[in-house]
């Protein structure tokens, strides 16, 4: 249709549409009806539009967003506009009637079948508290058990504790009475120093002994070292830093001399009694120590 065969309603919608500085498509996009249906308002083309259902709700939709009083354009227009107890609107009305009576039906249907399992779900409820105290009284009467019979095994195993608590006191004992042999061994030893010279220390050692002299060399640094009694080599050999050797020497000895590599990093025990080789770094470059032993050797008897 030509737009000077515009109608009233349609020429007034444009009017405020153009008014507003809006185009079809901004309408479209505000409003969500399509642009061709908006065309077919404006023009007054009604059968265009899906049905008579739909040609007011647009209209008035239409004015709303163009800034004009929806209802009262309805209104002013109503003897142009399809009427809106059309058959088609009759027929909608007649369609929706069923689908909800159908909804109410089925409703209805769905709290009657609930209501015939409340006695069901009741006599499980009451079955599962049941079954849960019996379990409940169970598992109390088993601690229990546990119980008793863990403090049976307490008292068995305190009596055990006691039992070996006693051997073990006796072992200590035995021990401690060795470790006084040993300790009474070593404390009968007097060292000292007879004579030092950059190269050499010589050292008097009065006491007796109940067992072999022990001679016991540490390295803090690489050090070759060598042990001689009576003519015989006891040992030879190069310690690591941190190493250690013990070396044993017949009680009847009457001298131990030591030739040592590095005496800075060396340090020397006789039956853990220390010899201060160096003179406590006096003498770092001392090559050979000789112990003199001096005291009478006596041989324990067992």
């Amino acid at each position: 249709m030509d737009n000077n065969e515009v109608g009233q309603i349609g020429r007034k919608l444009r009017d405020a549409r153009v008014a507003k500085g809006l185009t079809l498509d901004d309408l479209q996009q505000t409003t969500k009806i399509q642009k061709r249906f908006l065309i077919a308002i404006e023009d007054e083309n009604f059968d265009e539009l899906p049905g008579d259902f739909y040609v007011r709700a647009f209209i008035k939709q239409y004015a709303e967003t163009v800034g004009l009083d929806g209802e009262a354009l309805l209104q002013e227009f109503n003897e142009q506009l399809p009427d809106v107890h059309s058959v088609e609107y009759e027929e909608k009305i007649t369609e929706n009637e069923p689908a909800t009576r159908s909804s109410k039906t089925k409703t209805s249907s769905g709290l009657d079948n609930l209501r015939q399992y409340i006695p069901t779900v009741i006599v499980v409820v009451i079955v599962i508290a049941i079954l849960g105290a019996i379990w409940l009284t169970a598992i109390h009467s088993r601690s229990n058990n546990k119980s008793t019979n863990a403090d049976s095994s307490s008292v068995s195993v305190s009596s055990s504790s006691t039992k070996k608590t006693s051997s073990s006191s006796k072992k200590a004992s035995s021990s401690s009475k060795s470790e006084s042999k040993k300790d009474s061994s070593s404390s009968a030893l007097k060292v000292t120093a007879a004579s030092r010279t950059s190269s050499a220390a010589t050292f008097n050692v009065t006491g007796k002994v109940s067992s072999d002299y022990t001679l016991g060399l540490s390295a803090t640094e690489a050090s070759w070292l060598q042990v001689t009694s009576g003519g015989s080599t006891l040992y030879s050999g190069t310690l690591e830093s941190g190493g250690s050797k013990s070396v044993k020497v017949d009680s009847s000895a009457t001298s131990i001399t030591l030739s040592v590599g590095n005496g800075a990093g060396t340090k020397v025990k006789l039956n853990g009694k220390t010899l201060d080789i160096t003179d406590s770094g006096t003498y770092p470059n001392v090559r050979t120590v000789t112990i003199q032993l001096n005291g009478t050797s006596s041989s324990s008897s067992n």
